[in-house]
């Protein structure tokens, strides 16, 4: 019985000699020109040299793969973060991302690679390297909770965003994730990339296309009840309508926003924003007090976040006080504790325009005009209305002028006011035209004829009630005669 033991356990042995060298034997020869270079030789029975083949094989076989992607842990994050150069940390959190390791915490750590990476991007201004991110983590994406895959793609489309001139690229952008949504079914995620779309396809005035998506996701929005999208989805139909001067239906979108917003929590941000549209409608219909308590509320919320809108809202409320001709309260505002945080072109061309109008001149408000052209030109709110200043304040200097003559120059009419004589003379004509005074241009000789006030005699309007009354008293008659007559 021994004897047969003593024989089964040297036949295992060879077994198992002959079977390891075998094995390690083929798996070492695609690495002869390795092995070679330590002089050892191929299949031999030498058990420290099968040793030393093995570890050879092994240090050979990791080395690749170390060299592909770093593990997902704490300490490659680090590695990355630590990294002086930006493109070196770009190039470490890319290869901790490529980690095929899908436990928790190497998906924790590859959501905070995905951060820091957008981060380090938007920085170094990549903004086509963010939108090969996002289609680089669509695998990703199907690793984790459906709430985070929101959050990053929303993510990375925010810090496109940062990045000046790319909305071209988030249009692209958002349209593809918009179909991959689609595909995908992720209708949380895909309701929020339409309502972003739609405000990029507004802001580069491509209206009919906003318009027309906006229609499709109000009435899906609405019918899931999601009231804090669809708060951000009237407020932004309310802005697109305004863009398109319909009046009456960017007031409806905006109080349909307010009632959604009355059953719910909202953001103070979003409450500002909601204050922000409403001062601009109001403002619209000439309502400047009450437009300017709005602005002021939006202000306030804006400032309290630190919100970049605040210089916005504080531009808007010094517009107002401009419009109720109390323009020197301006200073006192700019100057005041809340002012002095956003000291910058924007409230000096407030205040350039708010001296302007203090001083009846034309000249300056003219010379404020060209000197802040980006800040006072080129937002639609504030040169609206300004252009209404313009020809009001214009008007009030040019009856002030003629109203001592009953016939001028027009070239000394332009000399008073310091402005070209063409200019002049197509104010004069469109006054003439809506009646603001009595009078007739003389292009021939170049002169305005002023005409009296034509006086109204009183008979006339007391004749014409008279008549008036006579009339109705036939009427009365005639009724009567006719009831009676029946």
């Amino acid at each position: 019985m021994l004897r047969l033991r003593g024989l089964v356990q040297r036949r295992c042995r060879d077994w198992t000699s002959r079977f390891f060298s075998s094995f390690v034997a083929d798996r070492l020869r695609s690495f002869d020109d390795v092995i070679g270079s330590y002089n050892i030789l191929i299949g031999s029975n030498d058990g420290s040299s099968l040793a030393v083949k093995f570890l050879s094989l092994k240090g050979e076989m990791a080395s690749p793969m170390q060299s592909s992607f770093l593990p997902a842990n704490t300490d490659s994050l680090a590695q990355a973060l630590e990294a002086v150069n930006p493109t070196e940390s770009i190039s470490l959190l890319y290869h901790i991302l490529e980690d095929p390791s899908s436990s928790s915490d190497a998906l924790r750590i590859k959501e905070q690679a995905i951060s820091k990476l957008s981060d380090l991007l938007t920085q170094e201004k990549k903004a086509e390297e963010l939108r090969s991110l996002l289609t680089q983590l669509i695998p990703f994406f199907s690793l984790i909770p459906k709430a985070k895959t929101a959050k990053i793609v929303r993510g990375i489309i925010d810090a496109v965003a940062k990045i000046p001139g790319t909305c071209d690229l988030q249009i692209s952008l958002c349209k593809e994730m918009v179909e991959w949504t689609r595909a995908e079914k992720r209708t949380f995620l895909r309701q929020r990339v339409e309502a972003r779309l739609a405000a990029l396809l507004m802001d580069n005035k491509e209206y009919s296309e906003a318009l027309n998506l906006l229609t499709g996701l109000i009435k899906e929005v609405r019918r899931l009840d999601d009231k804090l999208l669809l708060v951000d989805i009237d407020l932004l139909e309310s802005k697109l309508h305004f863009s398109l001067r319909n009046l009456p239906k960017a007031k409806a979108a905006l109080t349909a926003a307010r009632t959604a917003a009355n059953a719910i929590y909202v953001p103070p941000a979003q409450q500002g924003t909601i204050d922000l549209q409403s001062g601009i409608l109001h403002a619209e219909e000439k309502d400047y007090k009450t437009a300017y308590s709005y602005f002021f509320e939006a202000f306030e919320a804006f400032n309290a976040l630190e919100d970049p809108r605040a210089v916005f809202s504080l531009k808007y409320m010094l517009l107002c006080k401009i419009m109720v001709n109390h323009a020197d309260d301006v200073a006192g505002i700019i100057s005041s504790r809340a002012g002095l945080n956003y000291l910058g072109p924007d409230l000096d061309a407030m205040k350039a325009v708010a001296d302007a109008h203090s001083k009846r001149s034309l000249k300056f408000f003219e010379t404020a005009l060209r000197d802040y052209k980006a800040q006072l030109e080129e937002d639609p709110i504030v040169h609206r209305h300004l252009s209404s200043l313009y020809d009001t304040l214009m008007e009030q200097n040019l009856c002030r002028l003629i109203e001592p003559y009953s016939r001028v120059e027009i070239a000394h009419i332009a000399e008073m006011i310091e402005l070209p004589i063409d200019h002049v003379e197509k104010k004069l004509s469109q006054m003439i035209l809506d009646k603001k005074f009595a009078g007739t241009l003389d292009q021939g000789a170049g002169c305005l004829i002023i005409f009296d006030d034509p006086k109204t005699d009183a008979i006339f309007p007391a004749t014409l009630e008279t008549i008036s009354n006579i009339g109705k008293v036939v009427d009365s008659l005639y009724v009567r005669s006719a009831h009676i007559m029946a």
